[in-house]
């Protein structure tokens, strides 16, 4: 008798969940370190922030979309943890006005992401210069949402600059996330 064996898929998501949670934990840490660039202040965390969208796409192509919903939940939850316990543990009142842009930004900004990425999963062979796009208006998204929250405390004649400079930086490395991202495989989540 022949014994056949198949190897089950095991489902490692939730590494990828960990890894996109500690991810943007990180960028909220480091958000106030600045570069100068172009006699320009700006966040280091630009070069992270892009990949912020490309573990979310990961988990959507390889591990379907319910699963890349629950992996922008569980980090929106992941970081409110983490501001609430540094907040009590420098005892440091939180001001819900300064959270809200941010995370505004952020939920909105990876739901239309994940949306628009998962019809290019669903209704095309997922074009490179459509997924490239993706991620520009995902960070253009974010930037706006952001602004419109922050708008009070922004002075306009030094945000554009400073702004086109961070979508250039973040658009010239989703190029390249953009061709790793063409040659990832669907995953067994593909069909939901």
């Amino acid at each position: 008798m022949n014994k056949v064996t198949t190897r089950k898929k095991y489902n490692d998501s939730w590494i990828y969940i960990f890894l996109l949670s500690s991810l943007v934990i990180l960028i909220e840490s480091a958000k106030t370190y600045t570069l100068n660039i172009f006699k320009q202040n700006i966040t280091s965390v630009i070069f992270l922030i892009p990949f912020i969208y490309a573990i979310t796409n990961y988990i959507t192509k390889v591990y379907g979309f319910k699963k890349g919903l629950s992996a922008i939940g569980i980090s929106i939850i992941s970081l409110l943890i983490y501001i609430v316990l540094i907040n009590f543990a420098i005892g440091k009142e939180m001001l819900i006005t300064d959270l809200m842009g941010g995370l505004l930004g952020y939920i909105i900004s990876q739901l239309v992401n994940i949306m628009i990425y998962k019809f290019l999963l669903s209704n095309t062979d997922s074009p490179y210069l459509l997924i490239l796009l993706t991620y520009i208006f995902a960070y253009i998204v974010f930037y706006m949402v952001y602004t419109l929250v922050k708008l009070n405390t922004i002075v306009v004649g030094n945000f554009w600059l400073p702004y086109f400079i961070v979508l250039i930086i973040q658009t010239i490395m989703s190029i390249f996330i953009s061709i790793i991202d063409k040659r990832v495989k669907p995953g067994i989540g593909k069909n939901d």
